[in-house]
């Protein structure tokens, strides 16, 4: 959306915001009421004003998230609707760049009053944005304002554009209703238009059935270069950049960093990787003298990670085997895996990463100087909303693969050793540092709260939760660990998604407890780490220096709601 638009908006909050209220919000039209999904469903809230319809859909259940670039129309919304349900985003059309990099899927994208705002030759590209944050039988809510600009900034609109908009990416028309203005305005109608999303249109699944069970493979390489990205959409989607409307861009380092952790238990466990891998790392492309080491105990497959801190031997080591993985990446997997049509998929753009001396933090930065990768994003957008259903197809297909490799060489392969060597993640939950800081500020007399109930806490009743729970999403960084009573942690919340009443409950608490375990100013290491792991894993968070906590609960709650959304995880709700 154009400056001078939101600048009218600024100006003139006050005065719009008596007007929008006195309009009733818009679930309560007879064109929507019947087709809504029933709540908790996720509505996006495109231009949300005031808060008028926000605050209406969140008072009726729903989970919402609001977009609104204005920030004093923001600021006039968030005082007269602080709902735990609503999470506020500053964000505008053609482009929606936070939004879409969120991940999450609505099930309703609501336009009020907004289209008229978007110049007719970014429309295109809007809609297409609007379209990508949909699930497949998601509703797109349009209402097209027709009449006079007041000095706001507006365009004209009309039904047939719209209709022709939703044609060319596969949408139905649901229903287009004429209505007066309800401000009372004579020379001001309007058209509510409502469209469904069949499904996402993109062809990104059926794309990934074919790379996975039916592209040719002489080696499990593009197998592990299509799980190393759908770990980086799982985990590290905060890593992603823009490029263009199309594609997004991730570091080169950071695919080799998931293949080197995904690569390096299967080849100690002896399981072969190709027809001619008969032992170890013998006859694999990527195994320079940084995987041998590697291989012989160096780093473990946990060390492999961003927000890592490494010291200087093991730097040197990571250095070489992520420059001997992207140079496999790029020449193999990456080179030969095509569109059906013969096109390559996934571009790459090498760079010659110089080597730090001491201490590295394993961050964005330093992954992306190996160079970067070009993803098509429906590829990106598919696996991060159904990397729970995608990976598992890419490690069935992989244990075929090497019990096959395995068979041709005379050997059988052990299906339990093969599905641990398979793991992502180690089988212990990694809580040591946490629980170590815990008891570090109770030794000197600084007390530990439960972030849920509020309950001091001592050696004995101490917890250390995943705030967005290990079963849904193996995630150990350390602004998801905090402290919680034993008897709430594992009678009570267990493997449960705090609700967004409890998340926002919590809020001070969780605050109070990063502020004490990780980010005091005088330590060199915790704060680097916290910033570096809220990066990668959290959409929505960049830039190099020191992230903000309000924006990490933020980008938090966004991702407590794509798990909701999209694996289904059951909500919990602190009781006293």
């Amino acid at each position: 959306m154009q400056a001078p638009v939101i600048s009218w908006y600024d100006a003139n909050a006050s005065r719009l915001a008596v007007a929008y209220e006195a309009v009733p919000p818009t679930i309560t039209r007879d064109w929507l009421a019947d087709l809504l999904p029933a709540p908790p469903a996720v509505i996006i809230d495109v231009g949300a004003g005031t808060g008028r319809d926000a605050g209406a859909y969140a008072g009726a259940g729903y989970e919402v998230i609001a977009i609104e670039p204005s920030t004093a129309m923001r600021a006039e919304a968030e005082a007269r609707y602080p709902s735990p349900r609503i999470r506020w985003l500053t964000d505008s059309l053609p482009t929606l760049t936070t939004a879409s990099r969120s991940g999450v899927a609505a099930d309703v994208v609501s336009l009020s009053a907004v289209w008229q705002h978007v110049a007719p030759a970014d429309r295109p590209r809007a809609f297409r944005k609007l379209v990508g944050l949909l699930r497949s039988g998601g509703l797109l809510v349009m209402t097209l304002r027709h009449g006079p600009d007041d000095g706001r900034g507006g365009h004209q609109v009309g039904l047939a554009e719209v209709e022709t908009l939703a044609r060319n990416h596969g949408m139905q028309m649901v229903r287009a209703v004429p209505s007066p203005d309800l401000q009372g305005r004579p020379n001001i109608s309007w058209t509510a238009v409502v469209l469904r999303l069949p499904d996402d249109g993109t062809g990104a699944l059926p794309l990934l059935r074919h790379l996975i069970l039916q592209d040719a493979k002489s080696a499990t390489y593009k197998l592990g270069l299509l799980r190393a990205l759908c770990r980086a959409a799982d985990g590290s989607a905060g890593l992603a950049e823009d490029d263009g409307d199309d594609h997004i861009r991730l570091p080169l380092g950071l695919v080799a960093l998931n293949w080197l952790r995904l690569y390096l238990p299967l080849v100690k466990a002896g399981l072969p990787q190709t027809p001619t891998n008969h032992r170890g790392s013998e006859g694999l492309g990527f195994a320079g003298p940084g995987w041998l080491a590697l291989a012989a105990g160096a780093l473990s497959p946990l060390d492999l990670r961003p927000g890592a801190v490494l010291g200087e031997a093991p730097n040197q080591v990571l250095h070489e085997a992520l420059r001997e993985a992207t140079d496999h990446i790029v020449r193999m997997p990456a080179n030969y895996l095509k569109f059906p049509g013969g096109a390559q998929i996934l571009e790459t753009t090498r760079a010659r990463a110089s080597h730090r001396s001491g201490s590295l933090v394993v961050d964005g930065i330093y992954l992306s100087a190996f160079g970067t990768m070009r993803v098509p994003r429906h590829l990106w957008t598919a696996m991060q909303r159904f990397a729970v259903w995608v990976e598992p197809a890419l490690i069935s297909e992989w244990m075929r693969l090497t019990q096959g490799y395995a068979a041709t060489q005379g050997r059988t392969v052990d299906t339990g050793a093969l599905a641990a060597a398979m793991t992502w993640s180690g089988p212990v939950r990694d809580v040591a540092l946490p629980r170590a800081r815990a008891l570090a500020l109770m030794e000197s007399r600084t007390a530990v709260h439960c972030v849920w109930s509020g309950k001091r806490l001592a050696p004995d009743t101490l917890d250390v939760d995943h705030c967005l729970p290990w079963s849904a999403w193996p995630c150990s960084d350390l602004w998801n660990l905090m402290p919680a009573h034993r008897r709430v942690n594992q009678h009570s919340k267990r493997e449960r998604l705090p609700s967004a009443e409890a998340l926002q409950q919590a809020g001070a608490a969780i605050a109070d407890w990063w502020a004490a375990a990780y980010l005091q100013p005088e330590d060199q290491v915790l704060p680097i780490r916290f910033a570096s792991e809220a990066r990668a894993s959290l959409p929505g968070l960049s830039g190099a220096g020191a992230v903000r906590e309000p924006d990490v609960r933020v980008a938090m709650a966004l991702q407590r709601t794509r798990l909701r959304q999209d694996q289904g995880v059951p909500e919990w709700m602190w009781h006293s």
